[in-house]
């Protein structure tokens, strides 16, 4: 049954395109004329000792690739094409696979071990394939077993662990595993790679240990091997084993009080002497506890209870841990200020010492200060850098009580610092002021630790540090951008920043346009801090600069669409640019359009903005430009029943938006921009509706659409219906079911998974926001064609109701739907609400809440409902 297909695998990988082509081409045809020939086929490659690597190891991805994707809806596909083949055939297959687990290449075998984990995921949980686990153990319990073999079936348990459930094996079975894994750490004749691949093996088995972990002798056996092997001779070994700490430092913090001194000196003697990834791994367990310590006072706090299992384990260790951490902040290296993605000690050692500020709060202040002064002027820029880290670390924890006086006292400091000698200082002198003004400067909730008094220092230092180097420059964008986000909302209080707005304007566009700025990322971090400065600016005072302004990024905005492409990275550059003055145009169109005296100049300019957005959609052939579609909204809130002569043109990149379920974010924010233009045109929409509910009922039934999507189409609904009113009569039975169908969907939503009772959220006030629309559109005629779904909704509502686990955004949709109701259908309602008195307390409960706005919806809904009782 297998097909010889060595030279097609191989004249795939040939660099010869057009070979590689024809033999990528045959692949293809073979998978799909025959799947189980197919992945026969490619086992009995990768199971051939006598074949060559190359065409071994593109068998095993190939066969891996057939079994397993990243998207969703794929993987599902492959799943059911695995699930429906022969099962004869798919057990020659695990055999071949559990036979190639123990090749002497030992990247067939690693290859091997990947894919039956595959299908373990696909076959465990439908208990498919019992054997596995006891087949995979057989081959660490006989003596005469190679090594390679023993290391390989270590790899594959771990594998398989990491892909399936921990309540797919029985208990039996994990303490098998659990045994099997513990005793490969262990055996002093196992050999380094055996000992290695049994401890990442455990790393990826913790989940199943809960029972053990549970039983005191079992917990002991199993820390005493993870604490005995954090000291193995080898660093790869012990760096494994340190992983698995900070695994059972979240998994089982509850149990972690008689190990904690032992931890210590474990964790204590690897920070400050082994090598830098066993170092790392050490300190992240310290924030990993952090992490727990943080969740469960979150938890005391919101359910008052203070009897939850908190060890305060940071709490007892404050006086050992944080000089052991500040000595981390001293091992910087020369060139991190200048790559993103480099993580080392200095920068784990600060991450963690930010988490400990966050855990203990006031009492890290005078452990910490005591370095930072004596550290803040020695001629060592080290020592000035981890002084000025350290103080920034620990501004998220403590009260402003306790901060205040200490920032005030160092600020001139840190403004001079802006001048050191050293990047490296700089760079982190930058960033603490961001850290200041994010935190500790509020003026709208009036408390700031910049007095306007110190506000013309603060930005003279900042605009002249904005020329440094581009990574100072990139976080002197930061500072900027948190101290005009502090005047957001502040009233007449943001005027303060106002006779520096035309300054810093300038500024900001200088740094956009640096040409030693293309590798960082400092031009969006430019135009993103021009956005939040001319958001928060105060209108009446900057006007005119946010005038002059609009312009300018249109002029910009229409070079980037006659820019030369010549390549894929060209026409990246140029989405990123076009992104990014999309953005700008946005904000200005928002700003300009919130007040009357200034609303006129964006009307003035809105002809010319629709045709840059159009010319901007031009530029792509198949994808819609989210960031155009964005700023396409808010021109349509601005322009209101004007936006109609943009219809015509504009409909079509909508159309494509609609349509982009590849791209859901495109797809989401089309989505929106349909509310948008249907509350700037109410009637004026109805020509480009049939065509709008189409593509919408098209999403809702598409499978392959990110779910985040659906809930804003039914919101869409709503707005649709009360832009069109009676109208919406033709949608009606199409749109209905849909409702219905997804308010069923809802009350499957598995209570455990936080993420899934999120969206559940997010679907449930959807429903009742498009019930909303639909009920207020049909309110002053055919309001009878709501009569036979008001049952239902009265239903959904009870159980909505009845689910404490809703969030306040659902209980307020809720309650506004059912005065809706109430509302459109009067007196026909009478008997309804008769039947279904949980309405009286579902009104008392939102009526007694702190929320102003759902009090007071609460109480619009109780008159109109008192007023269908009594007619």
């Amino acid at each position: 049954m297998a097909m010889e297909i060595t030279q097609i695998l191989l004249a795939a990988q040939s660099a010869d395109a057009n070979v590689r082509t024809n033999a990528e081409t045959n692949i293809k045809q073979f998978q799909e004329q025959n799947l189980p020939a197919f992945l026969y086929s490619l086992s009995v490659e990768l199971s051939s000792e006598d074949k060559p690597i190359e065409s071994r190891r593109l068998a095993g991805i190939v066969l891996k690739n057939s079994l397993d994707a990243k998207d969703a809806a794929r993987k599902e596909q492959l799943i059911q094409q695995w699930v429906g083949m022969d099962a004869s055939v798919k057990s020659s297959i695990k055999d071949l696979l559990l036979r190639t687990v123990g090749s002497v290449v030992a990247e067939a075998g690693h290859t091997a071990a990947q894919v039956i984990a595959k299908i373990a995921s696909i076959e465990i949980p439908r208990k498919e394939w019992p054997q596995l686990v006891g087949s995979l153990l057989s081959n660490m319990t006989q003596v005469d077993k190679p090594a390679s073999l023993k290391q390989s079936t270590m790899e594959t348990l771990g594998f398989v662990c990491e892909e399936i459930s921990h309540q797919d094996l029985v208990q039996d079975e994990v303490n098998s595993v659990l045994t099997a894994v513990v005793q490969g750490m262990t055996l002093a004749d196992h050999g380094a790679e055996v000992r290695l691949a049994a401890t990442r093996a455990l790393y990826n088995a913790l989940d199943f240990a809960q029972t053990n972990f549970d039983n005191e002798m079992e917990r002991n056996y199993i820390m005493k091997v993870v604490c005995e092997t954090a000291v193995s001779k080898e660093p790869e070994i012990r760096q494994a084993a340190f992983e698995c700490l900070v695994s059972i430092s979240s998994t089982y913090y509850h149990v972690l009080q008689p190990y904690m001194q032992t931890l210590f000196e474990l964790t204590s003697r690897a920070v400050r002497e082994d090598q830098e990834p066993v170092a790392l791994q050490a300190i992240e367990f310290w924030s990993s506890i952090c992490d727990e310590e943080i969740e469960l006072q979150e938890y005391d706090v919101e359910s008052g209870d203070s009897a939850s299992s908190h060890s305060h384990f940071i709490e007892k260790a404050l006086s050992l841990l944080v000089p052991m951490l500040l000595e981390t902040l001293l091992k910087q290296e020369e060139d991190q200020d200048q790559d993103d993605d480099v993580w080392n000690l200095s920068m784990a050692g600060g991450t963690c010492l930010g988490l400990v500020a966050k855990t203990v709060g006031d009492a890290i202040v005078p452990l910490v200060m005591p370095f930072v002064e004596a550290n803040i002027t020695k001629p060592d820029w080290r020592c000035r850098e981890a002084a000025t880290y350290a103080f920034g670390s620990i501004l998220d924890g403590p009260s402003i009580e306790k901060l205040s006086p200490l920032v005030k006292a160092g600020l001139q400091f840190l403004l001079n610092a802006m001048t050191d000698s050293n990047s490296h200082v700089k760079d982190t002198t930058a960033w603490t002021l961001s850290r200041i003004f994010e935190i500790l400067h509020s003026p709208a909730s009036g408390f700031s630790v910049i007095s306007s008094s110190h506000l013309k220092p603060v930005m003279d230092v900042l605009l002249a540090s904005i020329k440094d180097a581009p990574n100072v420059a990139e976080k002197v964008c930061g500072a900027i951008y948190y101290l005009a986000q502090g005047y957001e909302d502040a009233g007449s209080d943001s005027s303060v920043l106002s006779p520096f707005f035309h300054d810093t304007i300038t500024a900001l566009l200088a740094t956009a346009e640096r040409t030693d700025a293309h590798d960082s990322r400092l031009g969006a971090a430019a135009y993103e801090t021009l956005n939040e400065v001319v958001r928060c600016a105060n209108i009446v005072e900057t006007s005119q600069t946010i005038h002059k302004l609009l312009p300018v990024i249109m002029t910009k905005l229409g070079q980037t669409v006659d820019l030369q492409i010549l390549s894929s990275d060209d026409r990246e550059k140029q989405g990123d640019l076009q992104a990014l003055l999309c953005g700008v145009l946005q904000v200005i169109i928002q700003k300009l359009s919130s007040s009357d005296e200034t609303k006129p100049i964006i009307l003035q300019a809105a002809d010319d903005l629709m045709m840059l957005f159009l010319r901007v959609f031009g530029c792509r052939s198949s994808t819609v430009h989210e960031e155009a579609m964005l700023a396409i909204g808010a021109l349509a809130y601005a322009t209101g029943a004007e936006f109609e002569k943009y219809m015509p043109e504009f409909f079509k990149y909508l159309e494509m938006g609609l349509q982009n379920f590849e791209e859901y974010q495109v797809c989401s924010i089309s989505v929106g921009v349909v509310g948008d233009i249907c509350r700037a045109l109410d009637d004026k929409v109805q020509p480009y509706c049939d065509g709008i509910m189409t593509y919408l009922l098209k999403d809702l039934s598409n499978g392959l659409l990110h779910r985040s999507v659906k809930p804003p189409i039914f919101s869409c609904f709503g707005d649709i219906a009360l832009a069109i009113g009676e109208h919406f009569e033709k949608y009606l039975p199409f749109a209905m079911p849909m409702m219905q169908g997804a308010s069923e969907v809802c009350a499957q939503i598995d209570s455990d998974d936080e993420e899934m009772m999120d969206y559940g959220n997010q679907l449930r006030r959807s429903i009742f926001e498009a019930y909303s629309g639909i009920l207020q559109g049909f309110k002053n005629s055919k309001a009878e064609l709501m009569l036979p779904h008001a049952s239902h909704l009265l239903q959904f509502i009870e159980v909505v109701f009845k689910d404490k686990q809703r969030d306040e955004g659902v209980s307020k949709a809720a309650i506004a739907v059912m005065g809706d109701l109430a509302d459109t259908l009067g007196p026909n309602m009478k008997i309804l609400f008769k039947d279904r008195t949980f309405f009286a307390e579902f009104l008392n409960e939102c009526l007694g809440s702190d929320d102003d706005q759902l009090k007071e919806t609460a109480s619009w809904t109780q008159g109109m409902i008192g007023r269908v009782l009594v007619s």
